[in-house]
């Protein structure tokens, strides 16, 4: 079964609002993307919006270490048929959203069959009938795994850094998510830029080989900026925003949450 074919019935809008369903992904490990993933819904969070966040890190899961979560239930007892989908939603009284945790070091989600990856898929689109937000965090790479369960998504954000390595494989992601889902809207983050000036060029550089070997332009999302206190907030298992929410780190996120609602009225209108 293609991938393409996997996922075009999860997407219809007769089974669910595409526009809930927001990927973050990367094409490598260590530029910050679940952090991201975690800060961008709780800014979702408190911006009024009920928020899921999808731990679909397989393999390598950390959603509920980042957090400090003790959770009975995660997604490898989904998989296993312990519990359902629904079974597994824990609340986040820090954050004040929900999450669905995966099961770090788990080579059986890694390698999960496409059958399999398909149910789970469906049973994500319809728990995201509840929710006004679903993001979902997904693995570094390009596995088969991430590219179906980011082509469900109504937007793919994809996290990069300016080391030479992530741009690279930032462009190999994108390139793939082009190829295999041309009607998936990619926007780009950078995360841990010096300064917004210097975060702007590492996205002409990514932009312009977009622009230049696949001929799409990805849109510029937002620009985080580099900021000590992220780690020790990581440190200390506490949301960003909730131990320093002055500070520059935190309002770039809140910044692009604004963004993701407001280009949604600007659609709607």
């Amino acid at each position: 079964m293609r991938e393409e074919d996997l996922t075009a019935g999860i997407c219809s809008p007769r089974r669910f609002e595409a526009d809930r369903m927001i990927a973050v992904a990367s094409g490598k490990g260590g530029v910050g993307k679940t952090w991201f993933s975690i800060t961008l819904a709780h800014a979702l969070s408190g911006l009024r919006q009920k928020t899921l966040l999808f731990d679909g890190d397989l393999g390598m899961a950390n959603i509920d270490v980042q957090l400090g979560l003790m959770v009975p239930f995660d997604l490898g007892s989904v998989v296993t048929g312990t519990t359902t989908l629904n079974q597994v939603v824990h609340y986040c009284d820090k954050c004040r959203f929900d999450v669905i945790a995966g099961r770090s070091g788990s080579a059986g989600l890694a390698s999960m069959p496409v059958g399999r990856l398909q149910i789970l898929a469906e049973d994500l689109a319809l728990l995201s009938g509840a929710y006004d937000k679903v993001i979902l965090d997904m693995g570094a790479g390009v596995e088969k795994s991430i590219r179906i369960l980011s082509g469900m998504s109504g937007r793919v954000i994809v996290v990069c850094t300016d080391e030479p390595t992530a741009l690279t494989d930032a462009y190999a992601f994108v390139k793939l998510m082009a190829m295999q889902y041309p009607k998936c809207r990619l926007e780009i983050v950078v995360n841990q830029a010096d300064t917004l000036r210097e975060g702007r060029q590492t996205y002409d550089i990514l932009q312009k080989a977009c622009q230049t070997f696949l001929k799409i332009s990805p849109p510029l999302l937002g620009i985080v900026r580099r900021d000590a206190r992220v780690r020790d907030a990581i440190r200390n298992q506490m949301p960003l925003i909730s131990r320093y929410p002055t500070s520059e780190a935190a309002a770039d996120v809140i910044e692009i949450a604004r963004k993701i609602l407001q280009d949604e009225k600007n659609v709607q209108s």
